[in-house]
């Protein structure tokens, strides 16, 4: 899609927005400015993204310049996409010189599946040996593909070593939101964080939780995820001094509306500090959690 267009500048207009008082009355100097104005602007905008940094791959387009852009590479979401796609997105991100690759919402059958179509490509691409044998190595894929299936996480290349200005804490409401933490926590580590995991510390049971406030206290982002009425975030907002990122999951009975209840009352927390990322969203919470615990001061 196409989204230039052609703006005509009148020179008082120009000159006004450019904060050049009367220089209208001067046409040449008046649009000199303005396109002075123009480069200084170029000058300190966003590189932008390289024309030729995608692979398209018929039923995708692989953003392989995402990394240089951003900082962290292309995630696949797994969910909707079959094992030879996810497959085929994962070794033309590999040859584009991504080193590591998350892939969430990834279902048991699918993982087995991607795991098979894995291990015949590294078997293809690993280099012989002197006796002609391919080294266990690279033909392993569990060197370089795992699985997580309490997340529903599959991580191509494994985990860095840790970062940050500290330790990012995943809070649970019941065992039956973990499925969800376990996505926020795996994606956390993914992108070089210190993970700390507590769960099953719901409001029902407040005495749980506030067992573990020192830990809650020397956090450098919590994420807060729960279901039925979402009040955890709440809670933890008005224990900690850092930043909490609510994850409202789908979890409860009729009148959740399948996390719409959670995702509400989290919205309206009265804690200060408290943000909200959509139902059930763990990878977006830490994805979030971690560029907060990557900050550096200025």
């Amino acid at each position: 899609m196409d989204h230039s267009c052609d703006v005509d500048f009148e020179p008082e207009d120009s000159c006004q927005s450019a904060g050049l008082g009367d220089c209208a009355k001067s046409d040449i100097s008046c649009r000199s400015a303005v396109s002075a104005d123009s480069a200084r602007f170029a000058d300190s905008a966003i590189s932008a993204p390289h024309a030729e940094g995608f692979s398209d791959l018929g039923y995708a387009k692989v953003d392989s310049d995402r990394e240089r852009r951003q900082g962290v590479g292309e995630v696949v979401f797994g969910e909707g996409k079959t094992a030879e796609q996810i497959a085929g997105i994962i070794r033309a991100l590999s040859q584009a010189g991504q080193k590591r690759i998350l892939i969430t919402r990834l279902a048991p059958a699918k993982a087995e599946k991607l795991t098979m179509i894995l291990k015949e490509l590294a078997a293809d691409e690993s280099t012989p040996d002197k006796a002609g044998q391919h080294r266990e190595a690279d033909a392993n894929p569990k060197q370089r593909f795992s699985y997580f299936e309490s997340a529903s996480i599959g991580i191509w290349g494994g985990f860095p070593e840790r970062s940050g200005n500290g330790r990012i804490v995943i809070v649970a409401a019941g065992t039956s939101d973990v499925s969800v933490a376990e996505e926020a926590a795996l994606t956390a580590e993914f992108l070089g964080n210190e993970v700390s995991r507590i769960y099953d510390v719901g409001v029902a049971g407040i005495h749980r939780l506030l067992s573990f406030q020192d830990e809650l206290a020397s956090s450098q982002v919590v994420i807060a995820v729960a279901g039925m009425e979402g009040a955890l975030a709440s809670v933890v907002g008005g224990l900690v001094p850092c930043p909490v990122i609510a994850v409202p999951t789908s979890i409860g009975y009729g009148a959740s509306f399948g996390g719409v209840a959670a995702l509400l009352a989290m919205l309206n927390s009265c804690a200060s500090g408290v943000s909200v990322v959509n139902i059930d969203n763990g990878f977006g919470a830490a994805y979030q959690a971690s560029l907060i615990n990557h900050l550096s001061a200025h």
